[in-house]
């Protein structure tokens, strides 16, 4: 089979063209096609009147070889690459001791799925509730129920992911393909088909719902085994050399837990955890991340802006953007976790604090479009002195958030252009916010630090070159928004194992390791390779 890529043809071709620009690509015949499919579909509209579907494609065709002796200087026809996944591992029918898989967001999901997969019956602790428990825990904070903070946007099954745009890409390198197991599995249990290979898929969260649930029922099947409400309280550690090696685990339920493999994937705001894991020296840095607000446009001018005439084609579907802006202080300011026609969330997991993400459906179809703008901040020179300190300042921004709204978890928002000329808002204009509970109009300069609304100050009319409207007067910027990325690196090496803790597997977003589902699936996949492979050394 061979991949073509680098298919262009016009946003609105009729359905033989794909077959035509292959016989065109190749110089072939008809006949000499036997068959053909889409591995990615991607679209260029930098000129939105002439808006490019882009394709790749998998080709079968009689005389491959001759086919490709011929076009051997031409790297846009080449062999299409094995991308079946492969085990690396089985377990042994007399298998002495069950890994165990810390969390059950997107890479304790994968982690443990493939582990059970190869055959090692894993042990799932995961702190909140079953995903369905843990949505309407999640949706009744939102009309104003009191914050269970074991149940929520950052804690329970599916994790974080859950309550997002339910985006899978990434710029992650996968040479191995872990991505396209991710995808497979993914339409296993219940996603479109279409994410296999449009060029920014995504899922929204009533689907992610169901389908974690199929693939926790995977882990179930095989031998697996979850436990929810399951909170690891502490590690039990031998002194081994320098560090130490894992025996055991105590659970807040009271139970004494052996095991000497464990997958530790809690995510980005298990900051208890942390603190536990740093208290009894496992080895931990602090990490970059980025703090600011989120913004609302009405979905529709950005659709207009990117699309043209073109807005609406259900190819296109809502629009999106990436912006970063370089400041003169210094700073980066960029948009993250993009968010067409969706809703700006309450993403808190403690008591007397805001913080706001992002989320939408798979229809994208709600009236605004959102995003995080947020700047980045380094340890070095934000939060020096402590491998946690980067907790201490996101705790002080959410707690400062929760005040300014009015202590009743409203966040604090602000018009942008109040933002701009430096005075508080009062009144909203055609923009009306998503966020639930609700918000307080004031002046967002008071809840973050000066360097931080200088800078988007700044970037704000600079992203406003590139998409019409983006500085308009009535847009709404809400905060505070600081679960970019967790704050601190648990340390692991080339074995996956944390560098000085034998048997622990720090892995996912929270270890400081992937950025958004995708990515922490592959490296949920990998790490329970690499577990695997060592349990079958024991």
């Amino acid at each position: 089979m061979l991949r073509l890529t680098d298919i262009k043809l016009p946003l609105n071709h009729d359905e033989q063209a794909l077959e035509q620009a292959i016989l065109q690509k190749l110089s072939i015949k008809k006949p000499q096609l036997q068959s053909f499919n889409v591995f990615r579909r991607g679209y260029d509209a930098r000129k939105k009147s002439d808006i490019q579907l882009i394709y790749t494609l998998d080709v079968e065709v009689a005389d491959q070889d001759k086919l490709l002796e011929r076009f051997a200087k031409d790297q846009s026809i080449r062999v299409t690459p094995d991308m079946t996944y492969k085990f690396v591992a089985e377990a042994p029918a007399d298998l002495k001791e069950r890994p165990v898989v810390i969390g059950l967001g997107p890479c304790g999901l994968f982690a443990a799925l493939i582990l059970a997969q190869m055959g090692f019956k894993p042990i799932v602790l995961e702190r909140g509730k079953a995903v369905r428990e843990r949505t309407k825990d999640t949706f009744g904070f939102w009309r104003k129920q009191p914050l269970n903070p074991e149940s929520n946007v950052q804690f329970g099954e599916g994790g974080a992911g859950t309550f997002s745009d339910g985006k899978l890409y990434s710029q992650v390198k996968d040479p191995k393909h872990y991505g396209r197991k991710v995808l497979n599995e993914f339409v296993a249990a219940g996603a479109p088909e279409e994410i296999m290979y449009v060029s920014k898929p995504h899922i929204g969260t009533f689907r992610l719902v169901n389908m974690v649930e199929k693939m926790r029922q995977q882990i179930i099947d095989l031998g697996g085994e979850v436990r929810f409400s399951t909170r690891v309280e502490k590690l039990d550690l031998d002194e081994k050399g320098d560090g130490y090696k894992l025996k055991g685990l105590h659970l807040s339920t009271g139970e004494y837990l052996k095991c000497s493999r464990v997958v530790l994937a809690v995510g980005h705001s298990a900051r208890d955890t942390f603190q536990a894991l740093y208290d009894q020296g496992v080895y931990i840095e602090a990490k970059p991340f980025s703090v600011g607000f989120r913004i609302e446009h009405e979905q529709s001018m950005i659709d207009q802006c990117r699309f043209g005439d073109n807005a609406g084609h259900p190819i296109l579907g809502a629009a999106d953007y990436k912006l970063v802006h370089h400041c003169k202080n210094g700073r980066s300011v960029y948009s993250f976790c993009m968010c067409p026609g969706g809703t700006v969330v309450a993403a808190t997991s403690e008591e007397g604090r805001v913080v706001t993400n992002g989320m939408s459906q798979y229809s994208r179809n709600e009236r605004n479009a959102n995003s995080a703008i947020v700047v980045g901040i380094e340890p070095e020179k934000d939060y020096p002195g402590h491998p946690l300190a980067g907790i201490d300042l996101q705790r002080g921004l959410e707690e400062a958030a929760f005040k300014a709204g009015g202590e009743n978890y409203h966040a604090p928002a602000q018009l942008i252009g109040d933002f701009l000329s430096g005075k508080p808002s009062s009144e909203l204009g055609e923009v009306q916010p998503s966020y639930t509970p609700g918000i307080t109009l004031t002046d967002l300069s008071k809840v973050v630090p000066d360097f931080v609304t200088e800078a988007i100050r700044e970037a704000i009319p600079a992203f406003n070159r590139q998409i019409r409207g983006f500085a308009k007067d009535d847009g709404l910027l809400t905060g505070v928004e600081t679960r970019t990325s967790s704050p601190v690196c648990i340390k692991r090496g080339r074995d996956y194992q944390s560098i000085n803790v034998e048997g622990l597997y720090p892995a996912g977003e929270g270890a400081g390791y992937a950025g958004g589902i995708w990515s922490a699936g592959i490296d949920g996949i990998r790490v329970a390779e690499s577990l695997a492979l060592a349990a079958l050394e024991d």
